[in-house]
């Protein structure tokens, strides 16, 4: 039952409902790629590397192999549920049903679980090869943005930003199709503000504060969310040290999210718990890095 269900007793027929602040559900999957699948594993993407053409310096002869690089990225299914029992006296104490705002948040805590799954495979081991049995790790050499970019341990800032573009371009992503995303904290949005270049309409032909949100900046569109609570998210370690928070950079195709089963949500009366209403609810999910090129960290200090 819910432990703290009795602070929402009342004795008059107030129908206001507060759910407490919380992130509502997943912010990750709708901005990276997505499948369904079925089976122990499902393969993400065919990789197909890059190939050069050969001069033809003689007339007649032999027509040239050049093999295109190939792999494939695999993704591993991971089971999530939830659920909640709501005592029948509770009902009769309230002048509302809790079962519909205990539903609500429930779907919501399976929404971060999918994020979570995400935030682990930014920066985390991917499976590749044939059979998803071979390890590739992130590119903490090339893939980095260093938390001394723009200053001596720096929290975010326009150089860091800078930094982020010419790394994606580097590696050849056209960033007039593949659009930027960048997960920030709440610490990392209050050091944009106090950039003049983001700030200021001298560098800017539109503003870039949206009802003082910094929404998007050089092409890069901001996703605040606070991946640092370890409350919410089991993987919140990996995106974090001592010292440092470790912001990501992507491009849709650089991710992916697979789904075997969707949230399903269940609701059933308990004859082994009083005859108590029980919400449940499931889903099964995975997530991967599909490229690493497509994938920055951006360490960020203060």
């Amino acid at each position: 039952m819910v432990d703290y269900i009795t602070t929402a007793f009342v004795q008059d027929y107030k129908t206001t409902v507060m759910m407490l602040a919380q992130q509502e559900g997943s912010r990750l999957a709708p901005l990276i790629s997505r499948d369904t699948y079925r089976g122990k594993a499902g393969k993400a993407v065919e990789q197909f590397g890059k190939s050069k053409a050969q001069k033809r310096t003689s007339r007649h002869g032999d027509t040239p192999l050049n093999p295109t690089p190939q792999d494939a990225r695999w993704v591993f299914p991971v089971d999530y549920e939830w659920a909640d029992l709501i005592d029948d006296q509770d009902k009769l104490r309230m002048a509302i049903d809790p079962t519909s705002p205990i539903a609500i948040a429930g779907s919501w805590a399976m929404g971060r679980a999918m994020d979570d799954e995400v935030l682990g495979a930014f920066y985390g081991t991917a499976k590749t090869g044939e059979n998803g049995t071979t390890n590739t790790v992130f590119d903490s050499t090339n893939q980095i943005v260093g938390p001394n970019v723009g200053g001596t341990a720096t929290n975010l800032n326009v150089a860091k930003l800078r930094e982020v573009n010419r790394i994606f371009m580097a590696n050849n992503i056209d960033l007039g199709r593949e659009k930027v995303k960048m997960l920030l904290t709440s610490k990392e949005h209050d050091s944009l503000l106090a950039e003049t270049q983001i700030t200021s309409l001298d560098f800017n032909d539109k503003p870039v504060l949206v009802e003082g949100r910094v929404v998007r900046f050089l092409g890069i569109d901001f996703v605040q969310m606070e991946f640092t609570d370890t409350t919410s998210f089991d993987n919140a370690s990996a995106m974090l040290n001592s010292t440092n928070r470790y912001c990501p950079a992507w491009v849709e195709r650089g991710m992916h999210v697979g789904v075997w089963e969707d949230t399903v949500a269940k609701m059933s009366e308990r004859d082994d718990k009083g005859y108590a209403t029980q919400v449940y609810l499931k889903s099964t999910v995975g997530a991967t890095r599909i490229d690493e090129k497509r994938v920055v960290r951006v360490e960020c200090a203060g």
